[in-house]
């Protein structure tokens, strides 16, 4: 069993991000653009800065960005 989606704002998923080799390449309104230079296999990423990000669009960028829920709730720390 895969364990439970964690409930987090678009800031801390940013910061989360960033850990794996994402960088900020542009904001339009409040909206944040990541892309990995390192890693091209690893999509780009759009994250809203919104207080919480819905479970869907959580787990679709952690699957885009190549990474299992556990390795995302390792980087949270």
């Amino acid at each position: 069993m895969s364990p439970k989606l964690p409930v987090i704002s678009g800031k801390k998923a940013i910061k989360a991000f960033t850990k794996v080799g994402y960088l900020s390449v542009r904001q339009r309104g409040s909206h944040v653009r990541l892309r990995n230079p390192n890693e091209p296999e690893r999509r780009p990423l759009t994250v809203p800065l919104h207080k919480k990000l819905k479970p869907g669009l959580l787990r679709r960028l952690i699957s885009d960005a190549n990474l299992t829920i556990q390795d995302f709730i390792d980087l949270l720390d």
